[in-house]
């Protein structure tokens, strides 16, 4: 238990105190995965995402993980491959040029975390995702082709039309 020395004795740390260091960090964080939604094509690492809201990369991890569900990284990844389907159902794009749209430095990384995500590759979710979003509003086809996290996506051979 931890505690606090007072006036010459250990009085124990109150529940009160712990609770506003939880809501404190529940902030930083907010502002984390703020920081991650607002400048997901930016290089973004943990130590300075960390460094942003006066944490360690390990604590913000871990904290993040419990919070969200995720790692920071997880989240990014997340956003950018969010973002990357965006660019390739408007199908102006290539998968080369919306991975690094998107800021992802790595092709390979960028087409195994979208694989994961979506349940297929970019290139197929490019050439399915355009003919089956056409003429379909903006902010349903973002709703209806929104990707599932957590490594839940459908089975190959899923069909968007």
């Amino acid at each position: 238990m931890s505690a606090r020395v007072r006036h010459g004795t250990i009085a124990p740390v109150t529940r009160k105190t712990t609770e506003a260091q939880h809501l404190q960090d529940l902030a930083r964080l907010r502002r984390v995965r703020d920081r991650i939604d607002r400048e997901y094509a930016q290089p973004l690492d943990v130590e300075a995402l960390a460094r942003g809201v006066d944490m360690s990369g390990g604590h913000l991890s871990r904290q993040f993980k419990l919070a969200y569900g995720e790692s920071p990284y997880a989240y990014l990844m997340t956003r950018r491959i969010e973002r990357a389907m965006a660019l390739l159902r408007r199908g102006d794009l290539s998968v080369t040029e919306a991975c690094f749209a998107v800021g992802c430095g790595s092709l390979g990384t960028f087409s195994t975390r979208f694989t994961e995500l979506v349940g297929m590759s970019p290139g197929a979710y490019r050439r399915q995702a355009a003919q089956a979003t056409r003429g379909m509003p903006s902010c349903i086809a973002r709703q209806v082709t929104r990707p599932i996290r957590n490594q839940e996506a459908p089975a190959p051979g899923h069909d968007l039309a």
